[in-house]
């Protein structure tokens, strides 16, 4: 188990907050219901248990550079 800092890729997160798919679901939200958008996070959990735990574990034993950049500038 790893407990350290993820590599921020400034690349990749500019890339993900300007996609064309991210523009599109953004303008369609309003006219697509809450329910049919997105299923529920524990639905990962029935599908393939074994990823569940594993991305539980690594989202709790990891962090990101920008969440400890906001920690130190409150």
């Amino acid at each position: 188990m790893k407990f350290r800092m993820r590599k921020p890729s400034i690349k990749r997160s500019i890339s993900a907050r300007t996609s064309p798919k991210r523009i599109l679901s953004a303008k369609t939200r309003t006219l697509v219901p809450k329910e049919i958008r997105k299923a529920k996070s524990t639905i990962s959990t029935v599908t393939n248990p074994k990823r569940a735990m594993k991305q539980k574990i690594y989202n709790k034993t990891t962090f990101s550079f920008w969440s400890l950049l906001r920690k130190l500038f409150r």
